[in-house]
């Protein structure tokens, strides 16, 4: 009787952390907004492979702000994102945004590089960044690699003839 006292208190006391974990997943899982003043920008991308609503945006490594949807343009065929920046970001017009990985198994965010223009992004919701990269297809980056596709021609016979007439001396070559 002792043995089954004790193994069912452990069980309650697992049951209870469960259920605190769930509680706290809940409560905070559906949250995209970030703290203070925030302004929504657009970004027009061609591929946003890993991002999701909520992933993060970085501008020089400091997080800066949160995805806050993503739709499909069906005239462009692209994506467009809604980002939320806090305030105190005033980006210039000519930032480059660009979707990024925590390495080759990490997530992926959004980066922002400020350009050097003195005039910035509006910050009342009507901002688009213009210059925009979209993510990389790692498994396609290593297929055409492999198949020797990311390099250049082998064959010597499409390659250009060699000329001598470039007015310097034979004795230059050897």
């Amino acid at each position: 009787m002792r043995e089954s006292l004790f193994e069912t208190l452990i069980g309650g006391a697992v049951v209870a952390v469960a259920g605190t974990f769930l509680w706290f997943a809940i409560d905070r899982g559906g949250e995209t907004q970030s703290q203070g003043d925030q302004y929504e920008v657009e970004a027009r991308f061609n591929n946003v492979s890993g991002i999701s609503r909520g992933s993060d945006v970085r501008i020089a490594g400091v997080k800066a702000g949160i995805v806050k949807s993503i739709e499909g343009d069906p005239e462009r065929f692209e994506a467009v994102v809604t980002i939320s920046l806090d305030e105190k970001w005033a980006l210039p017009e000519d930032t480059d945004a660009r979707v990024s990985t925590d390495g080759l198994l990490g997530g992926a965010y959004v980066a922002l590089e400020p350009g050097g223009s003195f005039d910035n992004i509006p910050q009342d919701g009507t901002g688009e960044i213009k210059y925009t990269r979209g993510s990389v297809d790692l498994l396609t980056l290593f297929a055409s690699f492999a198949s020797g596709s990311g390099e250049g021609s082998s064959d010597p016979a499409t390659e250009p003839a060699a000329t001598t007439d470039d007015g310097y001396p034979d004795e230059d070559y050897q």
